[in-house]
């Protein structure tokens, strides 16, 4: 049985995190409560995502969070990650599972119920629901889905589920009582000058949302 924490899920946005860079971003993160790192990176080679992934692996000893590599099989691999995301659009999750072997922990993005309906459990270990707001950081998302939306989905899910898509500190009650194991956030820490206080202040949130 694969243990992970979806509490506070980092996503990196090499964009935003231009200024500190994303290492640095995640390490004031974790340092700050983010229990979950994804290296999101959708212009870089793979050679790039593995030296990247390689220092925030570096980072993050140590520490309780874990890192995900979003979309490249290869580089997950190469790095030893524990985990690897997938959207809708990438690599098939029957395939993905097949090539990270049976260890690795596999997300998969998913907007609609009847996406959600089709999870199998025993190929897909948690999946990322959303967006539940529009968010500049992916101007090719879906369709916005809001706090019933994000709500139906779930109770859909077969798997724990993180809610993404311009979640903030002040929706973290929302997201958990439409029944989401944690939240993702990117600009909500990325970009921000002092990331460890924005990422404490979503972790108090989400603390006080489960109270």
């Amino acid at each position: 049985m694969k243990t992970f924490d979806l509490s506070l899920y980092l996503v990196l946005d090499p964009v935003l995190c231009a200024d500190i860079g994303m290492v640095e971003t995640a390490r004031a993160a974790v340092a700050g409560g983010a229990t979950i790192v994804q290296l999101r990176d959708k212009h870089a080679s793979t050679a790039a995502m593995i030296e990247t992934g390689l220092a925030l692996k570096q980072a993050l000893a140590g520490s309780n969070a874990l890192l995900i590599v979003n979309d490249d099989v290869e580089a997950a691999i190469a790095i030893r990650a524990d985990g690897l995301h997938i959207g809708q659009e990438d690599l098939d999750a029957g395939e993905a599972r097949r090539r990270v072997g049976p260890e690795m922990i596999l997300g998969l993005s998913v907007e609609t119920e009847a996406l959600a309906a089709a999870i199998d459990a025993n190929v897909v270990d948690y999946v990322g629901v959303g967006p539940v707001f529009a968010t500049p950081t992916k101007p090719d998302h879906k369709h916005p889905i809001g706090f019933d939306g994000l709500a139906r989905i779930i109770k859909l899910c077969p798997v724990p589920t993180v809610a993404i898509g311009g979640l903030k500190a002040e929706h973290a009650a929302d997201a958990l009582a439409a029944g989401a194991d944690g939240l993702a956030v990117v600009s909500a820490i990325c970009g921000k000058p002092d990331p460890e206080t924005a990422t404490v202040l979503i972790a108090q949130a989400i603390k006080e949302a489960r109270k």
